[in-house]
């Protein structure tokens, strides 16, 4: 078991989960990764279900002689169950297996869903399982280096008080972080990370296609030292980091975007307003916008949306 970081909450060995027998539902880019992770801190992998060929492929690779068999089975042979499944699968699945006796009782059932607590678990602590919420903030690929970066990955984790220890115990054995999440914030906690991540995504690739079409060869070499930076800036600053033609209320260079966009690009006009406009707010709010300069900012924006 990895040694509790100064930022890590102490467990006595009390407080450690034994080692345990795992399985895995929904072979997804999560689960086969978790329980890999959980193989290296001493943990054995004994079931996974999956239904597509990707799936099978992934369990193959990451859970290499783990047999594949239908979730009740899973449940049957395992001690710690991860039910990595998309979030809305998760109440129909774990009141499935609740309705046709598959869970056992003082089994523990891990779900990865961000969205959720453990009150979606609710059918199945009735049968007698010990639930708990353990969400990896991090993007997954379905491959190893999935495991590699789950050290110093933050969880978001809720559980019973009484399980609190063996949940955090849980996340530190694979390597990650615990951050400690009360059942009534996980939507806002799962909102405030897909703002982030998911969207990011988005706005890298359109910025990629867009440089693409003014020529740059190649556009992820010439975005990747500006976007490191500019993502170091704002994790250290927030929005002390604001830069850019909004933040300094050029307003005719927006207007000129606006109307680059609009002819090569039509589909990205409004998430460049949205983003515009809510960057304005900002910077006026924190003093980095002139009061002045923001009137014909926001008159170019508003025109903008109005096309």
């Amino acid at each position: 078991m990895n040694a509790p970081s100064e930022h890590r909450p102490e467990h006595s060995p009390a407080d450690r989960p034994a080692r345990l027998t795992v399985g895995v539902v929904g072979a997804g880019r999560v689960g086969p990764a978790l329980a890999a992770s959980l193989q290296l801190a001493g943990h054995r992998p004994v079931a996974v279900s999956g239904v597509s060929d990707a799936s099978v492929r992934r369990a193959a690779t990451l859970l290499p002689d783990v047999p594949l068999v239908p979730p009740a089975e899973v449940l049957q042979r395992a001690d710690l169950v991860l039910l990595t499944v998309p979030d809305d699968a998760l109440p129909g699945l774990v009141e499935g297996l609740a309705e046709t006796g598959a869970i056992r009782p003082g089994q523990l059932l891990v779900h990865t869903s961000g969205r959720y607590g453990t009150a979606v678990l609710d059918p199945a602590r009735r049968a007698g399982a010990l639930p708990l919420a353990l969400h990896p903030a991090m993007t997954f690929t379905g491959t190893g280096v999935d495991v590699q970066r789950l050290a110093g990955c933050s969880f978001g984790v809720t559980a019973p008080e009484e399980l609190r220890l063996a949940a955090e115990a849980l996340v530190i054995e694979m390597g990650g972080e615990p951050e400690w999440i009360e059942e009534a914030n996980r939507p806002l906690y799962h909102a405030a990370l897909a703002l982030g991540a998911n969207h990011l995504v988005t706005l890298v690739a359109q910025s990629m296609e867009l440089l693409g079409q003014a020529g740059v060869a190649a556009p992820d070499r010439m975005l990747g030292p500006l976007l490191g930076a500019a993502l170091d800036n704002a994790l250290r600053s927030g929005d002390a980091a604001l830069t850019g033609p909004v933040a300094r209320g050029d307003a005719g260079t927006v207007a000129a975007h606006v109307a680059e966009l609009r002819k090569h690009a039509p589909g990205t006009v409004a998430g460049y307003l949205a983003m515009a406009r809510t960057t304005a707010d900002r910077a006026l709010a924190h003093g980095l916008l002139k009061p002045e300069l923001a009137q014909d900012l926001l008159g170019v924006l508003a025109e903008g949306e109005d096309r």
